[in-house]
């Protein structure tokens, strides 16, 4: 019950956010097994969480097929490789190893969201082949290696451009994750088939629990806010994997998520304190800032223009 538990609520906030499910299922399965055997069980139940949460996205219009391709064929290059090295490194080796990747994931989640720039409303720009590629190829090796860390890598490299709507970068990299999860799966199936069978009861529970949440989470995109989610997340990977920082971590990801969400709101007090132009209008109504009446008095030209030609 309890990793069906872990299951629903991973992939709630993975949904939400763009990354957790791995991490979060990760560092749960640690205090049964080993890191090795954790990612492995994590990964094979990604392949069918991934696929439901890439459906639920595209319904609801989240997803950039084009992005999907780019990114997630090199992150199933990457994660194949790093499934096959974590599978021959020794388990007292690579713990360790997992835990450091988890805790920089933390942290790199709770200095992300402590900044407050998850802006809603964003004029797509093409991100440029090469750097998707490498941007897939290294989440995909972390990812594996760490049983986690594709969408933290991912979501939030692609969010900090400000080229997408958070919402499709969101749905973009989990929909795109289904690629580097089949991937790693296959690379840890090659290398712990013995223990995905032993540990297939724990892969199963982890598959249902984010199966029942993958269609609510994408629809809790529109409505619940991503800089707590992110913050609760990174103070749980702090917590769980470095030893006796608990007490810091909780206080340290209070303060940061709660200065997220000031400034958050902070931006949208002073968006919304612009005074909008008149679509109806050919010119902005009086009082309206400079830049808004420079935008509508090219408009108002081009639109001349139009109609002369």
């Amino acid at each position: 019950m309890l990793i069906i538990f872990a299951g629903a609520f991973a992939q709630l906030v993975d949904g939400g956010i763009g990354m957790g499910f791995g991490v979060t299922s990760t560092t749960i399965l640690l205090l049964s097994m080993g890191p090795a055997q954790a990612s492995a069980v994590v990964h094979a139940a990604e392949v069918g969480t991934t696929l439901a949460s890439g459906l639920s996205h595209w319904r609801f219009g989240n997803v950039n097929w084009r992005v999907v391709l780019t990114l997630g064929v090199p992150g199933a290059i990457g994660a194949a490789t790093g499934a096959t090295l974590l599978s021959h490194i020794a388990t007292d080796s690579a713990k360790p190893i997992t835990a450091i990747i988890l805790a920089l994931v933390g942290v790199n989640l709770l200095w992300r969201f402590s900044r407050g720039v998850i802006a809603r409303h964003n004029t797509p720009k093409p991100y440029r082949t090469p750097f998707l590629i490498f941007l897939g190829i290294f989440g995909g090796l972390i990812d594996a290696t760490g049983g986690g860390g594709w969408g933290p890598i991912t979501t939030s490299t692609l969010m900090s451009l400000g080229k997408e709507e958070p919402r499709r970068v969101v749905g973009t990299v989990n929909t795109a994750e289904f690629l580097v999860a089949s991937a790693a799966t296959m690379g840890f199936t090659l290398g712990l088939w013995q223990e995905l069978q032993t540990n297939a009861v724990a892969v199963l529970c982890l598959l249902l629990g984010g199966v029942l949440t993958a269609p609510l989470s994408a629809w809790l995109i529109h409505h619940m806010n991503p800089i707590i989610l992110g913050g609760f997340v990174g103070t749980a990977l702090i917590s769980l994997n470095i030893p006796h920082s608990w007490p810091y971590a909780v206080v340290a990801g209070v303060i940061l998520t709660w200065r997220g969400v000031r400034r958050s709101r902070k931006a949208h007090v002073v968006m919304s304190t612009e005074v909008p132009c008149d679509e109806s209008d050919d010119f902005p109504a009086a009082g309206a800032s400079t830049s808004t009446q420079t935008r509508a008095m090219l408009g108002a030209v081009n639109g001349i223009s139009s109609g002369v030609k």
